[in-house]
């Protein structure tokens, strides 16, 4: 437990703030450091509570073996001179959510989303559906509020539904699922991790402490979630597009242990990839018992997550989405794969050096492409090596504007950019609000 150490949080946001504040009331002397200056009351509110906080570009000098534990930003990278000197000094290095776990009530239970994608969707249907039968249930991890924020308010019966990324999942160690999903498995993040195996290793923490009593969801369609999870020993269940297994797609309708659940004709959200998001919350919901029609009653209504394949406003004509959550090329396969209308995809944003050419197959319905950020030019090339038009330009705004000024009667305009955001923003849900204020 973490009480009465000496710890040092190296980057604040959200995530920071919140365990710090949890650390705070358990007699423990907390430095907190970052390099840029951030919100004004909560800074004032955490030294009110005798946490220490400094702007520093370089922390490492700050850290010395008189310190018991490095709890870091999910987002900061392992190479890091101030993760590397920590371990160097033989220190423990975890994340807020791995300290938030040590503090739960142990008689909750807790059901863990991750994978490459569709990670918010299914997190948010299983709650919402667990919400809608009376349960006690709360949201947090990536998706909501950073766990440490609601330790007080879990309890015996609570249930929590986290979703959970590769990024939190590196640095948990004692965390531990009673149910815990893998969506499917792409390349993504290999800045970050340095290699596709690092990244899904990853991954596979999610299965981390699991015994046969707890429960793996795992995607039998995609062969990297059957090859990662072979030797897990968790009790393993299935579900699939086109094989029978414990949750599948049979003429139109979506079955769980041969039971009919619902017809495809009557969810709201379309398209294959939001149907295997269905599947894994209606495996997870019916362990604790939830009846078909609320089912049903969630899935007859869910118009799905905002900043993925959102539908903003049809103008002239046109019809304009805002995927500014595709922060890689499977998520934008996924998005022009949910169009058979002439599209207008707009691109780009920080270049971490990968390839568009996954997206090749995937063109067809693609009339015009309109790229700006970091990856414009390299966007442009590609666009080039397959003869696809493409317009380069310098911002959101512009692109937008001239993407409005492209479109004919019955185009897509899809904000899809392959690319995260860090490069114009300081997250995905910035972009998106912003091309979503130019088109409304």
């Amino acid at each position: 437990m973490y009480k009465n150490k000496k710890i040092f949080i190296l980057g604040m946001a959200r995530s920071g703030y919140e365990v710090a504040k949890l650390l705070s009331d358990y007699n423990n002397e907390i430095l907190i450091t970052d390099m840029k200056e951030q919100d004004p009351k909560q800074v004032a509110e955490l030294k009110s509570k005798n946490v220490k906080y400094i702007i520093t570009d370089n922390p490492e000098e700050l850290l010395d073996d008189s310190y018991d534990v490095l709890i870091k930003n999910p987002g900061i990278i392992k190479t890091h001179k101030c993760v590397v000197k920590a371990k160097e000094l033989n220190m423990e290095v975890i994340n807020e959510l791995e300290v938030a776990y040590a503090f739960l009530n142990k008689n909750s239970s807790i059901i863990g989303i991750t994978g490459s994608n569709g990670k918010t969707t299914t997190t948010t249907l299983i709650y919402n559906i667990l919400k809608e039968a009376k349960l006690d249930v709360i949201l947090g991890g990536n998706i909501g509020y950073p766990v440490s924020s609601i330790v007080k308010d879990v309890r015996d019966n609570t249930i929590l539904v986290l979703e959970i990324s590769d990024h939190q999942l590196l640095d948990m160690y004692n965390f531990k699922t009673n149910i815990s999903v893998l969506t499917n498995l792409f390349h993504n993040h290999l800045d970050f991790h340095g290699s596709y195996e690092n990244y899904i290793n990853a991954k596979k923490k999610i299965f981390n402490n699991h015994t046969k009593d707890d429960i793996a969801i795992i995607n039998m369609d995609n062969d990297d979630c059957m090859e990662l999870t072979k030797d897990i020993i968790s009790n393993k269940e299935y579900f699939s597009k086109n094989k029978k297994c414990n949750c599948y797609i049979e003429n139109n309708d979506i079955y769980y242990e041969n039971e009919k659940i619902i017809s495809i004709d009557d969810i709201k959200i379309k398209g294959m990839h939001n149907y295997e998001n269905i599947m894994c919350a209606i495996m997870v919901v019916k362990k604790y018992n939830v009846s078909n029609e609320v089912i049903k009653k969630i899935l007859n209504t869910f118009n799905g997550v905002e900043h993925r394949i959102e539908f903003v406003k049809t103008l002239n004509n046109v019809d304009y989405y805002n995927d500014s959550k595709s922060t890689n090329t499977d998520s934008t396969i996924i998005a022009v794969k949910s169009f058979n209308k002439p599209t207008i995809l707009i691109m780009g944003g920080l270049d971490r050096g990968h390839s568009f050419e996954p997206l090749n197959d995937y063109m067809s319905n693609v009339k015009l492409v309109v790229c700006y950020g970091e990856t414009k030019e390299r966007i442009k090339f590609w666009c080039d090596s397959i003869n696809k038009e493409c317009i380069v330009l310098n911002d959101l705004k512009e692109a937008t504007l001239r993407s409005i000024a492209e479109a004919k009667k019955g185009d897509i305009v899809l904000l899809s950019p392959a690319c995260a955001s860090w490069d114009q923003y300081k997250c995905f849900e910035d972009r998106g609000n912003e091309f979503k204020s130019y088109i409304k």
